[in-house]
């Protein structure tokens, strides 16, 4: 009885610990000597060459936290990357597979019952890209058209809760990630792309024949991207958002942002051509992690 009760102990002390560690990222990485980062596999901020490697705005911006997470880990760390999609990407920060996640991903109030973020890295446009010679030139011209978005993403919802967009019938489609998404529009299954300014202008200038693409000049929504990472972790966060802040406060920042939108970007050394925006150097000058709905956008 007594042996049985010893091992009942050892079990809760046990379960104990993975608990705190699970709500303690650092102490996690610090015990492990790695980190799992979630990276995606087609987006604007973070995306594949193939073979296992990663790149992208967010990919350089996480490397950055990184080293500033060995700094307090008082040790190096393994990264090990985990491809997150629009669908998967919350459940996996949730649950403790993913410890940063790198991606595009919108702070909205929604997700900030379930996940954290880190202070704004970047303020996206919710934009529209249509073939050029479709003759759409606005969001009134989407009036019985067949629009995509992709999957477990937020644009659509935006667009329908909008004034302009009231007595705007459209279909939905819907892609199961970006590239899926613009194949959808590449190949006439539809009329329109509704998605993150940066990942349209990423996927037309990759595309087999940029020219035949036009962003429209709408704005349909103004939103913070953030590193999300887990909720209730307030030391974790805190080395996030210091890291963040440094990068902005000494430049870095600015200057990953002017290699990866307006420098020719590999594998195929396009460039996207996207000036920085003034609400991502108001983000970087004040830092803040407010959700998108603290965000106004003209109608």
């Amino acid at each position: 009885m007594k042996k049985q009760v010893m091992a009942l102990a050892i079990a809760a002390i046990a379960t104990s610990g993975a608990f705190a560690q699970a709500n303690d990222t650092l102490a996690k990485i610090k015990a492990s000597g790695t980190i799992t980062e979630g990276v995606r596999e087609s987006s604007g901020l973070s995306y594949t060459l193939g073979n296992g490697q990663y790149t992208g705005f967010h990919y350089d911006v996480c490397a950055n936290i990184i080293k500033d997470l060995e700094k307090a880990a008082g040790k190096k760390l393994e990264v090990k990357f985990q491809p997150v999609t629009s669908q998967n990407r919350i459940p996996l920060v949730q649950n403790g597979t993913v410890d940063i996640e790198c991606g595009s991903t919108t702070n909205n109030a929604t997700r900030q019952k379930d996940v954290a973020f880190g202070v704004t890295t970047y303020v996206e446009e919710t934009k529209i890209v249509v073939k050029a010679n479709s003759g759409i030139n606005s969001l009134a011209d989407l009036k019985d058209k067949t629009v995509a978005t992709t999957t477990g993403t937020t644009p659509l919802q935006t667009v329908r809760k909008q004034k302009r967009a009231e007595n705007l019938t459209f279909k939905e489609v819907y892609g199961k990630d970006h590239a899926d998404s613009f194949l959808l529009l590449e190949t006439g299954r539809a009329d329109a792309f509704v998605m993150d300014g940066s990942i349209l202008a990423a996927l037309a200038a990759k595309s087999k024949s940029p020219k035949d693409y036009k962003i429209l000049n709408d704005v349909l929504a103004v939103e913070p991207i953030g590193i999300m990472i887990r909720k209730d972790d307030p030391a974790f966060k805190k080395v996030v958002d210091d890291s963040i802040k440094a990068q902005a406060k000494s430049g870095e920042l600015a200057k990953l942002y002017d290699k990866w939108f307006l420098k020719p970007i590999p594998p195929a050394g396009v460039t996207i051509g996207l000036p920085l925006g003034e609400a991502t150097k108001n983000a970087w000058a004040n830092p803040n992690d407010k959700p998108a709905e603290d965000y106004v956008t003209k109608e």
